[in-house]
C-alpha cells in the first residue's frame, strides 16, 4: 500500500469517529427548564416546612399554602387582575417611550461625532446618579400621580437602551460603511441598510435591560409615589395591614411578571434577529 493510499484510509477512519460525534444531539431544552426548576422547588418545599414546624417565625414569614390561598381570595374577589394589569400598562408604556428615545439619543452620538461631543458629556454624567435619586426632583415637578410614574419608568429604560445604541453604533465596521458608500448609497441608505442592522444585537441587548430596569423602576415608582391600583401598592396594603402573605404574594409576583417580561423580551429578539443566526 503506498503512502498516498494509507494516508486516505487513515482519514476515512478518523471521519468516521469523528461522525458520530457531530451528530450527537443537541442538548434537551425541556430537560433543561426542568433542571432549572429544581432549587425552586427545593426553596419552597423548605419554606413550608420550616413554617409548619416553627423554626420561623410565622408572623413574619408565613406558609407558602397560605400565600396560595391569598391569591385564589384576590383572584376571587376581582382585586388581583386590575393590579396586575395597572403595573403592566405602566410599564410598558414607560419602557417604550425610554426605549424610543434611548434609540434616537444613542444614534445620534453614534452617527454624528457632533452629537456626540454636545449629547456624550451630560449623557455620561447623568447616567451616574442612581435612578432613585431623580424621584424627588420628579415628585416635585411632576406631582406623584402617573405622570411622575410614567417619567420615572422610562428614564429607568432610556439609559442601557441609548448606552447600547451608540456603543453598537460604534462596533460596526468602517470598512462596511466604506463599501456602501462606494455603491453610491445616501447616509439614509447606509444607516438603514448597514449601521442598524450591524448595531441591532447591541440594540436589541439594550432594549432587554431596559425592560428589567423599566420594571425595578414600576415597582419603585408605585412604592414610593402616591398610592394608586399596581403591584406595589398591594405590597403596601399588606405591609399597613401586617398581612404578610400579602406582602409575600406581591413579592413573588413582582418576581414571575419580570422574569416573562424578560424572557418574552429574549423570544422577541430571537425572531427579529434569526436572519443573523442564519447567515452564521
Amino acid at each position: 500500500m503506498s503512502v498516498a493510499s494509507e494516508s486516505v484510509a487513515v482519514s476515512a477512519r478518523a471521519a468516521k469517529r469523528a461522525a458520530p460525534a457531530a451528530q450527537a444531539p443537541a442538548p434537551d431544552a425541556a430537560g433543561a427548564a426542568y433542571r432549572a426548576l429544581v432549587l425552586p422547588i427545593l426553596l419552597v418545599v423548605a419554606w413550608e416546612l420550616s413554617t409548619r414546624f416553627g423554626l420561623v417565625n410565622t408572623r413574619l414569614l408565613v406558609r407558602p399554602s397560605l400565600v396560595v390561598a391569598r391569591a385564589w381570595r384576590e383572584l376571587a374577589e376581582g382585586g388581583l387582575l386590575p393590579q396586575l394589569g395597572a403595573s403592566l400598562a405602566r410599564d410598558l408604556l414607560g419602557a417604550a417611550i425610554g426605549s424610543l428615545f434611548g434609540v434616537l439619543a444613542g444614534s445620534l452620538m453614534g452617527v454624528s461625532r457632533l452629537g456626540e461631543r454636545v449629547l456624550g458629556p451630560s449623557f455620561h454624567a447623568a447616567k451616574q446618579v442612581a435612578i432613585f435619586a431623580w424621584l424627588p426632583l420628579m415628585s416635585v415637578w411632576l406631582g406623584t400621580g402617573e405622570t411622575a410614574k410614567v417619567v420615572f419608568i422610562a428614564l429607568a429604560a432610556f439609559y442601557p437602551v441609548a448606552l447600547n445604541t451608540f456603543e453598537g453604533i460604534r462596533s460596526v465596521s468602517p470598512q462596511h460603511v466604506e463599501v456602501a458608500k462606494v455603491f453610491r448609497y445616501s447616509p439614509l441608505q447606509v444607516f438603514r441598510r448597514v449601521v442598524l442592522p450591524g448595531a441591532a444585537p447591541s440594540i436589541f441587548t439594550g432594549i432587554k435591560v431596559g425592560l428589567v430596569y423599566a420594571w425595578l423602576g414600576t415597582i419603585g415608582a408605585e412604592y414610593l409615589l402616591a398610592a394608586a391600583p399596581g403591584v406595589g401598592n398591594l405590597m403596601i396594603e399588606g405591609r399597613e395591614s401586617f398581612q404578610m402573605d400579602k406582602v409575600l404574594l406581591g413579592v413573588i409576583l413582582v418576581g414571575a411578571l419580570g422574569f416573562a417580561i424578560s424572557a418574552l423580551a429574549s423570544r422577541l429578539e430571537a425572531r427579529v434577529l434569526g436572519w443573523r443566526a442564519a447567515r452564521l
